[in-house]
């Protein structure tokens, strides 16, 4: 039974809306007239009615004013207005302020009554069903588990469009944030994801990634205010409610919230990090919108400078395309890279080692560090490495001597490519140290070692038996005698060998001339290089690199 309550300084006018009909028969029950607003705002309360009929023109408050008050103070109650011809100005007003109808009095009958009545109980009738959802949603979200709240939240921001799928995630969610008036989305990357999960098991990936969301949680607090869930790919995610409208504020207080999320993934996980906040928004359905617009600033964020970390980015930040100077993305290392990195290991040459790991950071710089892309190419860097070293090394053995290499979870804390090309160039430098151990290793005595280890060294420059026995603390003499003891050969001869073979290597990549090679293996002469090479292989330079012609053929696509 709808209650209703008559608002009219005419007796008259109450007497026939009154006795128009039955109105116990029509499902509503007549609860009294009110003759001013004064009278009618006094009896609100007592009486609490469903719907209230006002006329407009009243001496004191009019209906206007009183609809106003009425809309403000008690916001479910529906208002029809009665009215004359004269006064349809208010009448409008009335309409812009949330009144269901009007009535012309001259022109007052039941069936008029009684349908502008039925308007206001199917809005009456759609508010219960929307306010019983509302709280059904809101008991389903407060009993929700973190991880279900984290599912749907995760589900939602992939949902595009605005579809059936989104509406209903949407609604199942708001209860889940009580009082937020807007929303926004950021989306975080654990920078160096890829690298230090490639050689992970699914268990282990899960594990870190789990983690990573109960510290994200932890650092900021109520998950009906602010919810952690992870996407993708070390990518996460975090949904912001916000109880006050100004965006500024909310934006504000977002990137706050993210600085400690931060701080507490490098504490605890060791894990560095970059953010993007996105878009603010009035409504869950639109929260895709916000995380994609956060995903776009995260992923065209700005070129990091040598030393300088960029952790903040906002969904203003220009995109790639709107960059001066874009360069072009890379997405791998070329054939040629590799096979000039394999080279320079295998010949154990720092410097061209160190000048390729300048020049493929160089070449990717302008890319974000966290993308993909970049990880990949870092990635193919180091199985090369691991290709160096397996050739080397016999596999079991080259397995256990990587535990001496900078450790790969050090990738956690790099956060610019200026640490991960230092990183790099660390990692590089100790496994030649591992080559260079490994080829003086073997029977030989401490001293010998010693000696091939310099040689391995400095075998592309000046060199002799003096230099090295200084360098070890021996007499020359007594080097020499244990030298050839246990290599069986003397000193002269093991820097040729060493020079002719990583000579071999340089001719095998064809990427140098014959003399070229002869002065970048240390030979001062091409003429004494040629004599060399032809002693230990049998045959001269060129009529090596021939030998090699049908291995190249072979080999081409």
């Amino acid at each position: 039974m709808f209650k209703v309550l008559l608002i009219d300084d005419e007796p008259l006018v109450g007497n026939v809306i009154r006795t128009l009909f039955n109105w116990k028969k029509n499902g509503f029950e007549f609860i009294g007239e009110a003759y001013s607003g004064t009278e009618a705002l006094g009896m609100m309360e007592e009486s609490q009615p469903h719907i209230a009929i006002i006329d407009v023109n009243m001496p004191g408050m009019n209906g206007v004013e009183l609809q106003r008050i009425l809309q403000e103070r008690y916001p479910s109650v529906k208002t029809i207005m009665l009215s004359s011809y004269d006064d349809y100005d208010y009448v409008r007003e009335c309409l812009r302020n949330g009144a269901v109808d009007y009535l012309l009095k001259h022109r007052l009958d039941e069936a008029l009554l009684l349908n502008v009545l039925g308007k206001a109980v199917k809005d009456l009738q759609e508010e219960d069903r929307v306010e019983e959802g509302r709280l059904a949603s809101k008991k389903m979200a407060e009993t929700m588990k973190p991880v279900l709240i984290r599912s749907r939240i995760a589900e939602l921001v992939r949902e595009n469009g605005e579809g059936a799928g989104r509406l209903e995630l949407a609604g199942g969610l708001e209860g889940l944030y009580p009082g937020a008036v807007r929303y926004a989305a950021a989306a975080l990357q654990i920078i160096p994801f890829l690298l230090l999960t490639e050689s992970f098991s699914d268990s282990q990936t899960n594990r870190l990634v789990q983690q990573a969301v109960d510290v994200m949680q932890q650092s900021l607090g109520d998950i009906h205010e602010r919810t952690a869930a992870y996407v993708e790919n070390g990518r996460l995610m975090v949904v912001f409610a916000f109880k006050e409208r100004s965006e500024h504020a909310g934006c504000s207080e977002a990137h706050r919230w993210m600085g400690k999320v931060q701080h507490a993934l490098e504490l605890m996980l060791n894990l560095k990090s970059v953010y993007a906040l996105g878009h603010p928004c009035a409504s869950l359905t639109q929260l895709g919108t916000s995380y994609r617009s956060a995903e776009k600033a995260l992923d065209t964020s700005p070129v990091v400078e040598k030393g300088i970390r960029s952790e903040r980015v906002t969904h203003n930040e220009p995109a790639a395309k709107e960059r001066p100077n874009e360069q072009h993305f890379r997405v791998a290392l070329t054939i040629e890279e590799q096979k000039q990195l394999l080279l320079a290991l295998e010949s154990l040459d720092q410097e061209r080692i160190q000048q390729l790991i300048a020049s493929v950071c160089g070449s990717v710089c302008h890319q974000p560090l966290h993308s993909p892309a970049v990880q990949m190419i870092v990635s193919e860097l180091l199985h090369t490495g691991d290709k160096a070293l397996k050739k080397s090394i016999s596999t079991p053995a080259a397995e256990a001597v990587m535990s001496e290499l900078p450790p790969r979870r050090d990738l956690g804390r790099i956060g610019s490519m200026y640490e991960l090309e230092e990183w790099l160039r660390s990692y590089f430098t100790a496994l030649l140290n591992l080559l260079k151990r490994q080829r003086a290793g073997g029977s030989y005595s401490r001293h010998v070692s010693q000696a091939i280890h310099f040689i391995l060294e400095r075998y592309q420059g000046y060199i002799n038996l003096e230099m090295v026995a200084a360098s070890i603390g021996l007499n020359p003499s007594y080097l020499s005698r244990l030298f050839k003891e246990e290599t069986q050969c003397n000193f002269s001869e093991y820097v040729n060998r060493i020079r002719i073979d990583a000579a071999q290597k340089l001719l095998e990549s064809d990427q140098y001339s014959v003399k070229q090679i002869s002065s970048q293996v240390g030979f001062t002469t091409y003429n004494y290089f040629f004599k060399v090479f032809k002693e230990l292989t049998g045959m001269t330079p060129h009529a090596y690199v021939e030998s090699l012609r049908p291995e190249r053929q072979r080999s081409k696509p």
